[in-house]
């Protein structure tokens, strides 16, 4: 028998946070003790879990003492700060940030790949980007059989990304152009409704920004793999929830359409959605409140030897985010 688990979840006023708040009572996590907490500015508010109503706590050195697991969503300054706290404290860090990611004493984990990573953590334990998340899960599959040499992923990335309040936005947006009022910007630097723009992170001298620079140096670490190739182009969309990307491959061997389509229909945590007849293929709309990721316009790509190129779509709070470190924690404490 599992015991209870005294859980805190960092930065639960997020729209990450709400998400674990409802991933860990429809996954029936073993809670003993819930800490919910958050910056001085959400000290206080309520929310509800379970049935429950707590309080939440602000977010200090000496907020972790007891607890066993800490599910940390607050942003990388707030992680660097509080991480050697929690450490010390005996919990178990569970980070979603980019503060740990590319440290190499630090386990960055997909369960669906690199499970057995998670045993040699020393305290904290990094949850992968969003975007590197919805790419390789439906990937791996392919690698582990024909290893994949190049990646090329052009993502089509939803308001969620940014947060609650970017999500908000492109709500009032929409219904400001509709109406005939000016648009107003606020939380992302161009207008988000009916439009798209380059990812809203910072380039960098190389001319790639922070969230593709991400996915390129997160897919060696997971895959273990140093060789791998992989560029990408990330794009900002008018999609509320659920991240999409157009991923191109290459393999060392050829692997026919049929043969990918069988492997991801095996594989844990893909969805394939592949109808030609129909012309349906996977949607963020689809993909929103999902655990799977969908994949789907699977086919060969004839301009490189060994190449193929699908579409995948999956909720990036989720399986992109919350849903992966609740994976995580379930496998650290041997709970599934």
């Amino acid at each position: 028998m599992v015991r209870k688990l005294k859980v805190a979840i960092l930065g639960v006023t997020g729209a990450v946070g709400q998400e674990f708040l409802g991933l860990l009572e429809e996954r029936k996590f073993p809670i003993g003790e819930l800490r919910p907490l958050a910056s001085s500015r959400s000290a206080g508010k309520s929310i509800k879990f379970t049935g429950k109503t707590y309080k939440v706590e602000e977010a200090k050195p000496d907020s972790f003492k007891g607890l066993d697991i800490v599910l940390s969503s607050a942003g990388g300054s707030v992680s660097r700060v509080l991480a050697p706290h929690i450490v010390k404290s005996g919990a178990l860090m569970v980070d979603n940030t980019s503060a740990f990611r590319m440290d190499p004493e630090i386990p960055l984990v997909v369960p669906e790949i690199n499970p057995e990573d998670i045993a040699r953590h020393k305290g904290i334990i990094a949850n992968p980007n969003c975007s590197t998340i919805i790419m390789l899960v439906p990937l791996f599959p392919i690698h582990k059989v024909a290893k994949i040499r190049r990646i090329i992923a052009a993502t089509y990335q939803a308001a969620s990304g940014a947060g609650a309040k970017a999500m908000e936005e492109l709500k009032i947006q929409a219904q400001d152009f509709l109406a005939g009022r000016p648009v107003k910007k606020q939380i992302l630097p161009h207008q988000i409704a009916f439009n798209v723009f380059s990812h809203n992170s910072k380039i960098g001298p190389d001319g790639f920004c922070e969230e593709e620079t991400k996915m390129m140096k997160e897919t060696k670490k997971i895959f273990h793999d140093a060789e791998i190739r992989v560029t990408a182009t990330c794009v900002r969309v008018p999609v509320f929830r659920a991240h999409s990307e157009a991923l191109f491959i290459e393999t060392e061997r050829k692997i026919p359409v049929d043969e990918v389509r069988r492997l991801l229909s095996e594989a844990p945590g893909i969805k394939v959605i592949d109808d030609r007849e129909k012309n349906y293929f996977p949607m963020p709309l689809e993909a929103t409140g999902q655990d799977d990721i969908l994949v789907g316009r699977l086919r060969e790509d004839p301009t490189v030897t060994n190449g193929l190129t699908m579409f995948v779509s999956g909720d990036q709070i989720r399986k992109g985010a919350a849903l992966n470190a609740v994976q995580i924690a379930e496998i650290a404490f041997k709970i599934k």
